[in-house]
This record gives structure tokens, C-alpha cells and sequence, in this order.
């Protein structure tokens, strides 16, 4: 069965209000901690040692597999030591600590890249070390496959940036034209596609008109002006919005002929081909109501967060909650310690009281979560089979409802009059019936 999705509905605070900040440049702090794993997929693996000289975009970590991406330090000077990161999601992973000498110095072997072919492309995100820069993390290389680039009609560049704050794509739009004119440029001339779709929510009127003008010359590409309506950047949504096709559950965009790109990873193909730097840092957006002074910065990739909030004049109030990410997706971090990774797009740290979780009722039986779901489905559902004790039991009606498809978008937290945690129940729900497929197989 296909589940026609919804345009969206859910109307949330946009609270843009560094739209009109270009990103500040931030100072290299003395030390970065860099993980090896900042994307989907398999860890990248350690490739230098403590005491160690490297330079900025220096090779610290080779991809371990098909989905997986290369690391590269930030800064340049010594390896202290390879440790071991706690990430947010309970899990850990190794970590290349440098201490920086302050001096910045690019790596001797970098140099501008000749891309003339899509394999050429391909390989020149997979060293790169790009993921998805919307904060999905997904290596770039894979949807670059040359093994799957005849299956493609349609390049689908999502400048939607629907997440309440963050404006740090809307700056790449205003700031980096000319490399998000040239990256959309490499992809449909290396790959054959004919067309390409920008999907921008019509709160970035700025962005609109001025892509506009960019393109205007060239005919595969149109602009299209999205409602601004709650999630316009999911991926399947986005597809249906901008499309009308319909992504099955448990298929890639290209299975239905689309590669989805996030307009600050098509501005970096242009950037790497013009320096051969890989990605070694972010553009971030630092705001919520505990940042005294909200920005757009630039940071190096493996900067402590508290240093980054600092730079944004520090907190103006004890904060009860810092994301990576914003409201609405982003995942609460346990410590300021904690590195600016690749698929940051946002900083946002909140006082106590707006961290305060809202006191839970009975579910009322409104069916608002419903209506919101873009995915039109029914998160009381996986509620109910959450409480089963048969696992068994709790995994056929879970698949029967199609929990895997939801996006976790949040919309049905957000409109809950009962304040239900609906959106983390929906996680529980994925993982358990993923733990009991990968049991049931295993035993099989």
C-alpha cells in the first residue's frame, strides 16, 4: 500500500531572526576534538597516531565501507591522542584530539580538482568527506553512485529550511550564489539530468528572487515557491511536493528517478572543485532564548560547543536545554564539550523554562496528530502496540500501521493537546521492531 503525503499543514514559529546575519568567520580554538562517526552509516577508521603532524584537511579517517565518509582535521598541528566520544545517541565511537598550533596551515597536497566526469563527481564527494549538510548525514558519494546515475530524471535541491531558527542555508542562498549556480551546473552536466527543482519555503522571499535571477539564463532549472507549512524539507515530502511521485517505504529517491541534494552540499562540490579543500567545517546558526547574541558563524569541524556560544556573546540566561540541530529534530547534547560535527546546520540552547517538558494528560482521542502527520499516519497506533508485552505481537501490528514510515518530523508532538511524547514514542517503536527483525533473522 502507498500512502499518498499530505502538503503539510502544521504551522510552527519560523523565528528566523538571523536571516539577514552573514556567517562570522569564528577563531580556531587551541584544541578540536573530531569523532569518527558524523554521518550515516559505518565509522570512519583512525588513520594517524598521537604526536602526529597534520595540516588543515589533512586525512584522519578513512571511510570504513560503501556508506560511510572520510575525516579530515580542521586545524593544523598535533595529534594528542585517538580517544573514545560518547555521541548523543547513547552510543560510542573514536575521536582524533589535535592541538592546534595556530597557524591554520592547508594541507601541501591539496590543490583545485578537475571534474569532467560523474565518476570524477562521485569520487570527488566521497574524498571530500561530504554528507548531507541538512543535518541528515547521509554520505553524498552514495547518492552519486555511477552505477545508479541512468535511473535519474529529475535533481531536486531542497532550500526549504522549514526547522524554526536555522538560517544557515538561507546565508549559502544569499552568500554562495555563484558556487550554488556552479555545484547544480556539475551535477546535471556530469549526470545527464535534465531538470532541476528548488523547493524554497516562500518565507525566504530574498532567496527566491535571487536564485531566481541566477537561473534565469538557464532553462533545466526553476525555482518553486513552497507554502511555508511544517515539514517542507523531509525528504519523502519534498519529493511528493515538488514531483507528485510517491516514495514506497524502504526505497531511495533514485528508485523512483530523483536525487535530492541540500543546497549547501551542491555549493560544496563547486567550493571543492575550486580549492580541493575537504569539509573541514560548518556554517552554523547559534540562536534560541538562551544565546545573547544569535549569529550565523563559520566554525571549524570539531569546535567545542560551549567555545562556539561564546562567540555568539555566551548565554543570556542559565540554559536548560542545548540541541544540536533546532526544535522541532534536533538532538539535546549531554555536554558543552561536545564538537561541532559535519551535519550541523544549528546551535540552539533554550532557557529552563521553555526546556521544561509540559505536564502529559490522557490521550483525548482528537485525532490532531493524525491530521498533521504528513505521512498520514496514526501515532496512537504504534502507542497502543508499544504496550503489548508479546513482542511478536507488538511488531506485526507496528509493520501493519507502517511505523517505518514516519520521518520524525514531530508534527504530531507539536499538536498534541495532551502534551504526548509522541514523536520519541515513534523512535521506541522503529527500534523495536528493527530489534525484532534483525532477531528474527538471525535465528532463521
Amino acid at each position: 500500500m502507498l500512502f499518498k503525503f499530505k502538503l503539510g499543514k502544521t504551522r510552527i514559529p519560523h523565528r528566523k531572526s538571523t536571516k539577514d546575519m552573514p556567517a562570522v568567520r569564528l577563531t580556531p580554538p587551541a584544541v578540536v576534538e573530531i569523532p569518527m562517526a558524523q554521518h550515516i552509516g559505518a565509522p570512519a577508521r583512525p588513520t594517524v597516531k598521537a604526536g602526529d603532524k597534520v595540516f588543515v584537511g589533512t586525512l584522519i579517517g578513512e571511510a570504513a565501507g560503501f556508506v560511510s565518509a572520510p575525516v579530515h582535521s580542521s586545524v593544523s598541528g598535533t595529534v594528542k591522542k585517538i580517544g573514545t566520544y560518547l555521541l548523543p545517541n547513547g552510543k560510542n565511537t573514536e575521536s582524533v584530539i589535535i592541538e592546534s598550533d595556530g597557524k591554520m596551515e592547508k594541507d601541501p597536497d591539496i590543490k583545485p580538482q578537475e571534474i569532467t566526469t560523474f565518476s570524477q563527481l562521485s569520487e570527488a564527494a566521497r574524498v571530500s568527506g561530504l554528507v548531507g549538510l541538512g543535518g541528515a548525514g547521509f554520505p553524498t558519494s552514495v547518492k552519486l553512485d555511477p552505477a545508479k546515475v541512468e535511473k535519474l530524471d529529475l535533481l531536486i535541491i531542497n532550500g526549504a529550511e522549514c526547522e524554526p531558527y536555522i538560517t544557515s542555508d538561507t546565508r549559502t542562498m544569499l552568500d554562495n550564489t555563484d558556487e550554488v549556480v556552479r555545484g547544480v551546473d556539475l551535477v546535471l552536466s556530469l549526470s545527464g539530468i535534465k531538470n532541476a527543482v528548488f523547493g524554497i519555503e516562500e518565507n525566504k522571499p530574498e532567496c527566491i528572487a535571487k536564485l531566481k535571477e541566477a537561473f534565469s539564463a538557464d532553462s533545466r532549472v526553476r525555482i518553486e515557491k513552497l507554502p511555508s507549512n511544517y515539514p517542507q524539507g523531509a525528504e519523502k515530502v519534498l519529493i511528493y511536493n515538488l514531483s507528485g511521485r510517491i516514495l514506497p517505504e524502504g526505497k531511495l529517491p533514485a528508485d523512483v528517478g530523483v536525487l535530492v541534494m541540500n543546497v549547501t552540499s551542491v555549493a560544496f562540490l563547486a567550493k571543492y572543485e575550486k580549492t580541493g579543500m575537504p569539509l573541514v567545517e560548518k556554517c552554523l546558526t547559534v540562536d534560541g532564548s538562551a544565546i545573547k547574541e544569535p549569529k550565523n558563524v563559520i566554525a571549524p569541524i570539531g569546535m567545542r560547543v560551549g567555545d562556539v556560544i561564546e562567540a555568539a556573546g555566551g548565554f543570556s540566561t542559565e540554559a536548560g536545554k542545548v540541541l544540536y540541530g533546532g526544535p522541532m529534530m534536533g538532538t539535546a547534547i549531554y555536554t558543552l564539550d561536545a564538537p561541532v560535527m559535519k551535519n550541523n546546520n544549528a546551535i540552539t540552547a533554550f532557557d529552563k523554562k521553555d526546556a521544561v517538558n509540559p505536564k502529559t494528560s490522557a490521550c483525548i482521542h482528537c485525532g490532531r496528530c493524525v491530521s498533521a502527520c504528513p505521512m498520514g499516519l496514526n501515532p496512537t497506533i504504534f502507542a497502543k502496540s508499544m504496550g503489548l508485552a508479546d513482542s511478536a505481537d507488538r511488531a506485526e501490528r507496528l509493520a501493519a500501521a507502517k511505523v517505518n514510515l514516519c520521518i520524525e518530523c514531530g508534527c504530531c508532538s507539536f499538536v498534541c493537546p495532551a502534551n504526548r511524547p509522541l514523536v520519541e514514542n515513534n523512535k521506541l517503536a522503529k527500534a523495536d521492531l528493527r530489534d525484532f527483525n534483525a532477531k528474527r533473522q538471525k535465528n532463521n
